[in-house]
């Protein structure tokens, strides 16, 4: 989920290195929790169909990059296949996906910092704006988290992980496991769409696929050792996180594995961890939010008075935006689960456009791929239910704003919009 600035060339190992960690990300401090909260020990299932879906996208998305091998992403690969229109959507739910996460990955640092006190979510939610407010003011001043420093947050975090699971082990309870679907199996479904914000990153590496020694060969081979990476470490952690707390709602719920193996000391060294992986996702997050609110004011999908990407306009939105989303947290108006499904749903919104684009453009087993992860991603999408409301209302005033700048423009002489209209 995070941008890499990397040179040529990328091998195997630095291409497998690369995928996990644009997988692996603060989310893991939350989310395996939500999940169980949200279905129990069924969530299981929907870990599993999440892997098996990883597998058409991930394929799919490592075809687009062999194709396009341009810095675009996905908006390029559904400019190719739908035209420009369902690209400035894909644009707009991309900025609204960060936003909303953006607010999401802070509080799961202010919720470790806040354990480690004993202090109330109120306290998270303040230590979240801090930390929000940190970031911004490194992002104004033009300092950025490398792709590098990222990456090892992400490979610490794996790291940690590994041992607290093994750690866990020993206190696994088999107990925990009934009732086995205490909300239904429709729950099932809604712990899918939260636990998928989890596996959003296939299509990170694939642009940098003409960075690769030879892409059409280590691309995918690449893919395919994280997927198995990925694969053993969540199917542990799902183990662990519904043996271990059944339904029981926590914040912390590495920290709550950690202390099994290290007491008191591991949840120190868990919030701090925690901290900084929060900050190093929201320095990228920010900056990515900020450099496409740019692009868009570009594509005409958003007003021209936001300025250019250079601009601090974009940038002092994005602080506008989540300093208010901070504040409703704090009012209950929302909670982390609320902006966690609703960034999900964008997402999903989002791999719906690029794998239908890409069942036009690609051919062959790629195509059969794309076909098969519209399908299962399609059914993930229907679950989001009421947070679809946010793809309309998002995609839609991007698609207004380009309509009216494309109309004006029309209207000028020349074909050129007025600054003063557009």
């Amino acid at each position: 989920m995070s941008g890499h600035s990397i040179r040529r060339p990328i091998g195997l190992v630095r291409g497998t290195g690369l995928y996990v960690g644009a997988l692996i990300g603060p989310g893991l401090l939350l989310v395996p929790a939500l999940g169980v909260a949200a279905a129990g020990p069924a969530s299981i299932i929907a870990w599993v169909c999440l892997l098996v879906l990883s597998v058409p996208l991930a394929i799919t998305f490592a075809a687009l990059a062999v194709r396009y091998p341009e810095a675009g992403g996905v908006s390029a690969y559904v400019r190719a296949g739908l035209g420009e229109g369902p690209s400035v959507v894909t644009g707009g739910w991309f900025l609204g996906a960060i936003l909303l996460g953006a607010p999401a990955v802070s509080l799961m640092g202010g919720y470790y910092v806040a354990d480690l006190t004993g202090s109330s979510s109120t306290v998270a939610v303040i230590v979240a704006a801090a930390i929000f407010l940190a970031v911004l003011a490194t992002n104004a001043l033009g300092l950025r988290v490398s792709s590098a420093a990222q990456l090892a947050l992400s490979s610490l975090l794996v790291a940690v992980l590994v041992v607290a699971i093994a750690f866990a082990v020993p206190h696994l309870a088999p107990a925990r496991w009934t009732p086995f679907a205490p909300h239904g199996w429709f729950a099932v479904g809604t712990a899918a769409n939260i636990l998928i914000w989890l596996f959003v990153g296939w299509e990170a590496v694939a642009q940098l696929a003409g960075e690769f020694k030879r892409p059409d060969v280590d691309l995918p081979r690449s893919m395919a050792l994280a997927f198995a990476v990925i694969t053993c470490l969540y199917l542990a952690l799902a183990v662990a996180t519904i043996s271990l707390g059944g339904e029981a709602s926590s914040n912390v719920p590495l920290a709550d594995l950690v202390a099994l193996g290290f007491g008191h000391a591991g949840r120190v060294a868990t919030a701090l961890l925690a901290v900084a992986l929060t900050a190093g996702c929201m320095n990228v997050y920010i900056a990515s939010g900020s450099k496409l609110a740019g692009a868009l004011v570009e594509a005409r999908a958003m007003p021209w008075w936001l300025g250019r990407e250079s601009s601090p306009r974009p940038l002092a939105l994005l602080a506008v935006i989540d300093l208010a989303v901070l504040a409703a947290l704090v009012t209950g108006l929302l909670d982390v689960t609320d902006l966690i499904r609703a960034s999900s749903s964008l997402f999903v919104g989002i791999y719906v456009l690029a794998v239908v684009s890409a069942i036009r453009i690609l051919e062959g087993r790629a195509r059969i791929a794309a076909g098969a992860a519209t399908v299962m991603v399609a059914a993930v999408a229907i679950f989001s239910g009421g947070y679809l409301l946010v793809c309309v209302v998002v995609g839609g005033l991007a698609l207004l704003q380009w309509g009216y700048s494309r109309l004006i423009r029309s209207m000028q002489p020349g074909g050129r919009p007025s600054k003063a209209k557009s």
